[in-house]
C-alpha cells in the first residue's frame, strides 16, 4: 500500500478501520522482539566474556554494548512490522518523504550538542555523585561502545516508539487532534514502561522526554530530530561519566530516591526548549505532510 498523500506523519497508518487489535499485536511484537533480542545478545556477550576470561557482570562494555546493538535492530524490525501488518513500506518511518533527511539531521546536531553539554555540565557541577577508579582499558572500551552504539540504540527507540507506536496509536481514532494526543500518550506510556523507573522524578523526566520528542516528530514529519535529541543526550551523559570516573552502578540506579530534581531539570528544560524551537520554525508551514498526489518525494521541501 502506498503512503497516503497529504497526511501528517502520525496519520500515515490511519484508514476507515481503526484496526486496534492489529495495532496491539504490532506493539507486542515490537516490544517483545526488542527485549528478546536484548536477552539473546546479553547471553552471547556473557558467553564471550567467559571465553576470554572476564568475570561476567551486568555493567561491562560488552554486555551493555550488546543491549545497545540489540536495540538498534528495532529500526529494521519496526519497518518489517509496518510492512507486514499494514502494507506500508518501511522507509516511510524515516519521514513523510520516505527518506532520511540528512540536512535536518545535521541542523539538529548543531543545535542540540551545545545545549546538552551546558545542561549536563550544570547538573554534574550542582549534584556531584559517587566516583570509582576506572582502568585505562575500561575507559577505551566504554568510549568505543558509546560512540559507535549509543546513537544507534537511541535511534532504534525513536523509530520504534516515536515512529511505529506513534503511528499505530494515531490510527485508532479519526480526529486529527485526538489522533495526535492518543499517539503521544500511547507512545509515551510504552516508553515509560520499557524503562521501568521506580523513582518518581525519573518518570517525570520520561514524560517530558516522550512528549517533547513526539511533538518534534509530528512537526518535522520524521524521526531525525528526535533521534538526534535522544542520541546526543545519551552520548553526552556517558561522556561526562567518563570524564568524572562515575560509579555506573550509582548512575544507572532508577529506584525510589535515587535522584533529585536538580539531576533532571536542566536536561528536561533542553528537551522542552528544542520542541519550542521546532514549533516556532514550523509555525507558518505547520507540521510536515506526505507529498500530495502527483508530487514526487524529491520535490518536497521538508520543514526545518
Amino acid at each position: 500500500m502506498p503512503v497516503p498523500p497529504g497526511v501528517e506523519y502520525h496519520r500515515v497508518l490511519a484508514g476507515e478501520k481503526r484496526r486496534i487489535g492489529r495495532g496491539l499485536l504490532a506493539i507486542l511484537l515490537l516490544v517483545g522482539g526488542m527485549f528478546g533480542a536484548i536477552q539473546v545478545f546479553f547471553l552471547l556477550a556473557v558467553w564471550i566474556e567467559g571465553l576470554i576470561g572476564i568475570e561476567s557482570q551486568m555493567l561491562t562494555p560488552l554486555t551493555v554494548g550488546a543491549g545497545m546493538a540489540a536495540t538498534a535492530l528495532v529500526i529494521p524490525w519496526s519497518m518489517l512490522i509496518q510492512r507486514w501488518l499494514y502494507g506500508v513500506r518501511g522507509p516511510s518511518l524515516h519521514s513523510v518523504v520516505s527518506r532520511f533527511r540528512f540536512d535536518l539531521f545535521g541542523l539538529a546536531l548543531a543545535v542540540t550538542v551545545p545545549l546538552f553539554v551546558i545542561a549536563l555540565a550544570v547538573t554534574e557541577y550542582l549534584e556531584p555523585r559517587a566516583t570509582v577508579v576506572w582502568s585505562h582499558g575500561d575507559l577505551i572500551a566504554w568510549f568505543v561502545v558509546v560512540v559507535l552504539l549509543v546513537p544507534l540504540q537511541a535511534a532504534g527507540e525513536e523509530y520504534g516508539l516515536r515512529g511505529l507506536v506513534f503511528r499505530i496509536a494515531g490510527s485508532w481514532v479519526h480526529g486529527r487532534w485526538a489522533s495526535l494526543i492518543l499517539g503521544i500518550v500511547v507512545s509515551g506510556a510504552v516508553f515509560a514502561v520499557i524503562h521501568t523507573a521506580g523513582d518518581p522524578w525519573w518518570n517525570v523526566f520520561y514524560v517530558v522526554f516522550a512528549v517533547s520528542t513526539a511533538l518534534v516528530t509530528w512537526r518535522t514529519g520524521g524521526v531525525e530530530v528526535a533521534a538526534v535529541m535522544h542520541g546526543v543526550y545519551n552520548v553526552m551523559t556517558f561522556t561526562f561519566w567518563f570524564i568524572l570516573h562515575a560509579d555506573l552502578t550509582d548512575r544507572f540506579d532508577r529506584s525510589a530516591g535515587a535522584v533529585t530534581p536538580a539531576l533532571l531539570v536542566p536536561s528536561s528544560l533542553v528537551f522542552i526548549a528544542i520542541a519550542v524551537i521546532v514549533w516556532i520554525r514550523t509555525r507558518r508551514t505547520g507540521p510536515a505532510k506526505t507529498p500530495a498526489a502527483g508530487v514526487r518525494h524529491s520535490e518536497v521541501v521538508p520543514a526545518s
